[in-house]
């Protein structure tokens, strides 16, 4: 037995052991499966993070929790490929460059469609190599090789062929629908990409008269502004005090113009007045009472 007077460190020291193990592992080759055709085999996709920056730690829990049962099905024999990845993010990164042309007092209509695109790209690859950095430092057993970004060719030729089989198969097809506007980016924004949030307001009501004088049917709305865009009033058809007053006429109090008085069980009628003004175009329940 041999024993050296080397004195070890009092406390472990992750950046230089791990880094070393990981481009060993690399070297070997462990993190590329070997095909058996006796054997399953496991894959996961990673879900690409956005090259908006870098890793957060939600990333870190799904990325170990990932790591855990890929190395656990390559200790079980299985032919085991990690598929790393990052996404564009789109809409994102439009953002960020646009403040980055903020603080040189530029905008991206100044600088023009070729340069925005050149400052685009170049925040997305730092971005990748940013993340693929800290995908390693975690230990991410992923197959290197087959890095993808979905802007590369392969992926965005997987989704052409996707949407252009499930349009086929009558799947996916065009309607008009609501969408989210944002007024400073112009342009359409993804329900997930909108952060919802509750405020305190109040009630505003609203008499409607009908035609012929002979009474009125009170509403309650949070946004009095959009009444002008009044197609309906719509009820519950199980509320007993306008039971009369469906299929009935009624005047809209702003513009004189005449709206029908609907039924409809989508309407609460513990809410407000239990009488709901039906405004397709400002709200997606509005839309969807007044399609039916």
């Amino acid at each position: 037995m041999y024993l050296t007077n080397q004195e070890l460190a009092r406390a472990y020291e992750p950046g230089r052991i791990e880094k070393k193990w990981y481009g060993f592992w690399l070297s070997r080759g462990y993190f590329t499966p070997e095909i058996d055709p006796q054997r399953e085999p496991f894959v996961i996709t990673m879900p690409p993070p956005n090259v908006t920056g870098e890793l957060h730690l939600g990333h870190a829990l799904t990325m170990t929790i990932e790591d855990v049962l890929i190395r656990w099905h390559r200790m079980l024999g299985d032919p085991s490929l990690w598929v790393p990845g990052t996404d564009h993010s789109g809409i994102a990164v439009q953002v960020l460059v646009e403040k980055d042309l903020a603080r040189e007092g530029k905008t991206r209509e100044g600088v023009g469609r070729e340069e925005f695109l050149q400052r685009a790209w170049q925040r997305a690859l730092a971005s990748r190599s940013t993340i693929r950095e800290q995908l390693q430092m975690l230990g991410a057993s992923c197959d290197w090789r087959r890095d993808a970004f979905t802007l590369d060719e392969g992926p965005s030729r997987a989704v052409r062929t996707a949407f252009v089989r499930l349009y086929n198969k009558g799947l996916i097809y065009r309607g008009e629908r609501m969408v989210n506007w944002c007024p400073r980016c112009q342009t359409a924004l993804s329900d997930l990409e909108v952060e919802h949030k509750e405020v305190q307001g109040a009630l505003y009501y609203f008499r409607y008269p009908t035609v012929d004088g002979s009474c009125h049917i009170t509403i309650a709305t949070t946004r009095p502004e959009t009444c002008y865009g009044d197609t309906a009033v719509a009820v519950n058809p199980a509320d007993e005090r306008y039971a009369s007053l469906i299929g009935t006429t009624v005047i809209l109090p702003v513009t004189g113009r005449e709206i029908p008085v609907i039924a409809d069980e989508a309407v609460d009628p513990s809410f407000g007045t239990g009488a709901l003004k039906i405004t397709p175009c400002h709200d997606p329940t509005d839309l969807e009472i007044a399609e039916r």
